[in-house]
């Protein structure tokens, strides 16, 4: 997520500490995409209820999307890590992995 940009920063300077923030270093290429992903996956029911709850949390728009494209990078890093594939989590089956939302 680092990597990608999509990681929240924080501000720290000696003992002061600001509130986090979109970064605006990383993969400028692979930001768009998981953003892009993110954006399309809004007519999934469970992207678009973790969509719809970070909105109600008073996050903006952008803000919203860009939690979902991080929650998204963290499911597809989690397939590469145990070398599984992509289940839905409706999928009362497959074992137990974060949604990705």
């Amino acid at each position: 997520a680092a990597y990608a940009g999509i990681a929240p920063v924080s501000r720290i300077s000696g003992t002061s500490i600001k509130g986090e923030h979109p970064a605006r270093t990383g993969n400028r290429k692979l930001k768009r995409a998981f953003f892009l992903a993110a954006f399309a996956a809004l007519s999934d029911p469970t992207s678009r209820a973790y969509y719809d709850r970070k909105r109600a949390e008073k996050k903006k728009h952008n803000a919203a999307l860009i939690c979902l494209a991080r929650r998204r990078c963290d499911v597809l890093y989690a397939m590469l890590r145990d070398h599984a594939l992509y289940r839905h989590p409706s999928n009362s089956h497959a074992p137990k992995l974060p949604a990705a939302a």
